[in-house]
């Protein structure tokens, strides 16, 4: 075996643990933990306990109602420890007869889900209480390498007990099932033995109640029916007599039969016992069961469970993945960027933007430079004061920022507008992972709340501020990606400080004149055109000389004048980041942590924990891959030398 059982253990320990890290995102997926779900059951009270090398073989006594279950589980135990009577006792609560060197405290982690509980008299096994106890005494007579228990009929009327049953296969290693000419065909109790055989359990068969030697020529037929319905390889075949004393006085006899009628398609078990042989003890033949081949059969078909691709944890996992789909359909269509989309936002106007790169490209200056082009710059602002006084009169142009501001609302309150019907849509179609969540929003109380709260935080917005952080960013991104031609534009600042004088006269030649206040504006650009114009040309045979006069425009020939026209993309650029604006604040007002909830939930395959949990299976099926490719031990031995 490339793999040992000590790996298998490990590998087993971690899936666990993966399992119980991942709850977290299972809730978020609105999914319950896997706890129940028949592999989870075998991981927890099959295989992670029995990997203890030091546990000893599990045989479980089992069969339906009047089988008598208990009078064999007494026989085996040496004593009467279960309750019997020539009436259905109707046992309702597990009796696990343990070595008197066995430490009891292992039996919990052993039997996890049940209340272990010390055995004190044979009628507690038939309390009707609805804790899941399992009774527990030593025994002088039970082997140190075997644990052997009563259990709860498998075709009661009570729901509990079939589970409590349940419970027990898959802790168990060794079935010995009990049938008798009345319940061998019955429909539970071929149910529960369907699917033992699935996990490869070892079964023993004891046909109770026989009427010998008249029932010698039925058996076989019986047997042959349990086989073919189950798909059960019995390890042992034996026959009791129907006799109450020997019953009750714990002296039946256990006949052992082979297997040998076709209807088995098999050999002789070996070391079987001919029908003419004295009666055995089944105590010592279930001793005598090779511990490595049992656990080798047990762990191959409760690892064959776990993995199996239709109903173990792959599909479980398929099943997460699928849910984790549909959260993510639902982030999708409430992705705010999406529902905050608009194809007509306003643009920002040319003096405020074209403002914002010259005052960036001043903070760019340094030495000799920077002072010359301050001197001239406070001139030039102490010379506009006319017109920016013209300006400020009543009824001239209003603050274009102001005006834009109030465009920009208008825009907003119609993609709110927009907003909602898209999430009205979203509710109705996003199914049961939105409608709920989205029904709260939609409200007319909380939609009022949104658009008084998003007028606010509009009206405190610094539109300078975001302005001048938008072309700070694209102008730092220019310099980064274009050095020579941001250096060759400092060249061309600082010839065109030389001419700052000429600009100077040109700014009050233009600029300050009997201007009417409608043409204030206008002028004020015009005069700055001109005055750049003019520093153009007095720098001229210079500039032209290092650049070329296909680099300076006929308008602008400062370094700021040619950012001006080189970033003309900055209005969509601030249309862009305001839109984003609008989106951050339709996440915080109104979907608050909703897609963030959603796309958490979305992205749980991409979580370490289900990932590792991936990553575990795929270790596991190796394993299982190397016990299902090597020969099986039990097709040459089921005993122990």
């Amino acid at each position: 075996m490339t793999h040992s059982l000590a790996d298998c253990a490990d590998s087993l320990e971690q899936l666990r643990g993966h399992f119980e890290t991942l709850g977290q995102q299972l809730d978020s997926l609105g999914l319950p933990r896997p706890d129940g779900e028949p592999w989870h059951e075998l991981l927890v009270r099959k295989l992670l306990p029995q990997l203890d090398p030091d546990t000893p073989l599990i045989a479980a006594v089992v069969g339906g109602t009047n089988t008598g279950k208990s009078v064999v589980f007494n026989h085996i135990a040496g004593n009467t420890v279960s309750a019997t009577s020539p009436l259905a006792s109707g046992t309702r609560h597990p009796l696990c007869l343990a070595p008197e060197s066995f430490d009891s405290n292992r039996l919990e982690s052993i039997f996890d889900g049940f209340l272990v509980t010390p055995w004190s008299r044979p009628e507690q096994t038939l309390e009707d209480v609805p804790e899941h106890l399992l009774f527990w005494r030593t025994c002088h007579s039970v082997p140190k390498n075997l644990l052997v228990l009563d259990s709860p009929d498998i075709d009661s009327d009570a729901r509990v007990n079939w589970d409590r049953a349940e419970w027990l296969r898959r802790s168990a290693d060794v079935l010995i099932a009990v049938l008798t000419q009345q319940k061998y065909n019955d429909a539970a109790v071929k149910q529960f033995f369907r699917r033992a055989a699935d996990e490869d359990l070892a079964t023993i068969v004891v046909f109770n109640q026989c009427q010998l030697p008249e029932d010698e020529q039925y058996w076989p037929l019986w047997l042959d029916t349990f086989v073919n319905e189950t798909g059960t390889d019995p390890e042992f075949v034996y026959l009791v007599q129907y006799d109450r004393l020997a019953a009750e006085s714990g002296q039946l006899e256990f006949l052992g039969r082979h297997t040998t009628n076709a209807s088995t398609d098999a050999d002789p078990k070996p070391d079987q016992p001919p029908a003419s042989d004295p009666p055995r003890s089944l105590q010592q033949d279930l001793s005598s069961l090779r511990f490595e081949t049992i656990k080798f059969r047990s762990l191959r078909g409760s690892l064959g469970q776990l993995l199996d691709t239709d109903s173990g944890v792959g599909a479980w996992l398929d099943t997460v993945r699928a849910r984790s789909d549909e959260f993510q359909a639902a982030a999708d269509l409430l992705s705010a960027e999406h529902l905050a989309a608009i194809d007509d936002w306003p643009s920002i106007p040319a003096r405020p933007l074209i403002r914002s790169v010259r005052n960036w490209w001043s903070d760019q200056r340094s030495g000799w430079t920077g002072r010359v082009h301050s001197f001239y710059n406070a001139i030039g602002h102490t010379l506009a004061w006319p017109l920016r006084q013209l300006a400020a009169a009543p009824n001239t142009a209003e603050d274009p920022l102001a005006a834009y501001r109030e465009s920009e609302w208008s825009s907003m309150l119609a993609t709110l507008e927009q907003v909602y019907r898209r999430l009205a849509w979203c509710r109705d179609s996003g199914g049961e992972r939105l409608a709920p969540r989205l029904a709260p929003l939609l409200d007319g109380n909380s939609r009022q709340h949104v658009i008084q709260q998003l007028r606010i935080a509009h009206t405190n917005c610094d539109l300078n501020l975001e302005l001048a952080r938008t072309v700070g960013e694209a102008l730092e991104e220019f310099r980064a990606a274009s050095p020579r031609s941001f250096r060759l534009l400092k060249r061309v600042d600082k010839l065109a400080a030389v001419a700052r004088p000429a600009t100077s006269v040109a700014l009050f030649v233009v600029g300050f004149g009997p201007l009417g206040n409608a043409a204030a504006t206008a002028a004020t650009d015009a005069a700055m055109q001109s005055a750049l114009h003019v520093a153009g040309d007095v720098a001229g045979g210079t500039v032209a000389a290092t650049l070329g006069e296909s680099a300076i425009s006929q308008s602008t020939a400062t370094g700021a004048g040619y950012l001006e026209s080189k970033f003309r993309n900055l209005q969509d650029r601030f249309a862009v980041q305001r839109a984003g604006w609008l989106a951050e604040q339709l996440e915080r007002l109104l979907l608050g942590d909703l897609t963030r909830q959603l796309g958490s939930a979305a992205r749980t395959p991409q979580c370490d924990a289900f990932q590792e949990i991936e990553s575990t299976v795929s270790r596991l099926a190796a394993m299982l891959n190397d016990l299902m490719t090597q020969p099986d031990p039990t097709s040459t031995s089921t005993h122990a030398p």
